[in-house]
């Protein structure tokens, strides 16, 4: 076989594998196509009742950049797949997929600017609480510790949970609360999406966890204006 007719092998597998990404990238791209799997499903339909129901999955779950596109698109969608079809796929409730936080600042960054004291620049209900926490000092804390926490640390449910009791936000579970009922999530006991749901801000506010040498302050005028405080119902 002569020089020319490998070539045109090579080059044809190459337009081929080009024609194939051209069709494959933009079907696997889509919500719909992540809620074929079964897996999926439940975080496909809390997606589209949420605020974020206007951005896919890849806009949050794919970092930019080709090293993004290779590891979270490229070869976690791939093994996905593969599980998926070969192997025991996670239960819904017990799924860990993390949203990088530059990706959630790349549209939020704004949050990082705010003043947050203003009760004018806070939504319902944390406005009525007085809720002023620094999303820069949190954001600027994570990245010291380098244990991999970022905006979902807090977050975690902002698009795939139900709101807590009607909130027209999903907000960390905190300890708010619009009645004198405890609130639980749906998900099954010792599931780990009930077990990050049900975490709140004491994960940190312990009295015990320490950032700069100093213990993190547990006391409620650390993050609640102290007028507004006795507007706030709390949970147990």
């Amino acid at each position: 076989m002569g020089w020319k007719p490998k070539a045109a092998i090579v080059l044809a597998l190459v337009a081929g594998a080009i024609a194939l990404g051209a069709v494959a990238i933009p079907l696997t791209s889509q919500p719909t196509f992540c809620a074929g799997c079964h897996t999926i499903a439940p975080s496909y339909e809390s997606w589209v009742k949420s605020s974020h129901r206007e951005v896919t999955c890849v806009a949050c779950h794919v970092r930019p950049g080709i090293e993004g596109w290779l590891r979270d698109k490229a070869w976690a969608g791939t093994k996905d797949v593969a599980i998926y079809l070969f192997g025991v796929p996670t239960d819904p409730h017990n799924l860990q997929a993390k949203v990088d936080s530059a990706v959630c600042l790349s549209c939020h960054r704004n949050i990082l600017r705010m003043s947050e004291v203003a009760l004018r620049d806070l939504p319902p209900p944390v406005n009525k609480v007085g809720l002023v926490m620094s999303h820069r000092k949190h954001i600027e804390a994570f990245a010291k510790r380098g244990q991999g926490e970022g905006c979902t640390t807090c977050h975690s449910g902002v698009v795939h949970e139900q709101p807590i009791k009607g909130y027209p936000i999903v907000m960390p579970r905190g300890h708010l609360s619009a009645d004198d009922k405890p609130w639980y999530p749906d998900h099954p006991e010792g599931s780990y999406l009930r077990t990050r749901a049900l975490t709140d801000c004491f994960r940190c506010h312990d009295g015990k966890t320490e950032h700069e040498g100093k213990v993190v302050s547990r006391t409620c005028d650390t993050c609640h204006l102290s007028e507004k405080i006795s507007n706030a119902l709390l949970f147990n």
